[in-house]
């Protein structure tokens, strides 16, 4: 009767303590050296809240100097984030940011690229400047990093085209106990929320739309079944040999008597 009461609370221990598969912890098993795939590169959109950084330049400088909220030349060169966020303009709810002297441009919906020739445009065409060039870039770009990671929070980056992979190194990658298999990026874009799932065991992500991170998205990790179990009343497998222990213990002290 010991044995069999022994026996049972063995195997109840090796279910619940089980090992992870290690396809379910490393990224992209199925990818091979000579594997190749084909992407596009992906364009920044401007959103609302979006802070932009616009400088515009000119054959004659000071004639383009009034068209910038700081200076274009020498000073640029030891600003820090919080002075390019206070340089920057802020895209309005309406979509849009006003220019000195140009006054109100529409950039909603709008790449860095559309945003650079709309401005130029407009500056040719009204004969403001000659052979004007500007430089449109997004200084508050950030992506949240919650979950199983090992340094969860909101990261600040400057690429244009930040992968997921490099986001999450930016979060220190998974912890051990992190889910790998549905990764979550949750994103807003054109007023709409959208949710994406990527399994970074696999190559197939590689061709997602969620392949390129987008400012303001935000990555959730989840936590692995033994994770989520020793967060419970039963606690780790420690914790769980010491309980049965316990029980083991008064039963035959009991069975003794």
């Amino acid at each position: 009767m010991k044995k069999k009461i022994v026996l049972v609370l063995v195997a109840c221990v090796v279910m619940l303590t089980s090992c992870v598969s290690k396809k379910e912890i490393l990224y992209l098993n199925d990818l091979k050296a000579s594997d190749s795939a084909n992407f596009q590169w992906s364009d920044v959109i401007v959103q609302p809240n979006d802070i932009l950084s616009v400088k515009i330049t000119a054959e004659d400088m000071e004639l383009a100097l009034p068209y910038n909220l700081s200076p274009v030349i020498g000073a640029q060169q030891n600003i820090n984030g919080a002075q390019l966020l206070l340089q920057g303009y802020l895209v309005s709810n309406e979509g849009e940011i006003n220019i000195p002297v140009l006054g109100t441009i529409l950039v909603k919906g709008l790449t860095y690229t559309q945003i650079e020739e709309k401005i130029q445009k407009e500056l040719t065409e009204k004969q403001l400047l000659k052979n004007p060039v500007v430089v449109c870039r997004i200084v508050n770009a950030k992506v949240t990093i919650l979950g199983e990671v090992r340094s969860p929070g909101t990261y600040t980056f400057y690429e244009n085209n930040l992968t997921i992979l490099q986001a999450l190194g930016l979060a220190g990658d998974l912890n051990i106990t992190g889910v790998r298999k549905n990764i979550k990026v949750v994103r807003m874009e054109n007023n709409q929320q959208l949710v994406g799932e990527i399994d970074l065991t696999q190559k197939d992500w590689m061709n997602s739309p969620f392949y390129f991170i987008k400012p303001n998205d935000v990555i959730v990790v989840d936590p692995n079944t033994a994770k989520v179990k020793s967060a419970g009343i039963i606690g780790n497998a420690g914790t769980l040999l010491g309980t049965i222990s316990v029980i083991l213990s008064s039963f035959l002290i009991i069975r003794s008597l």
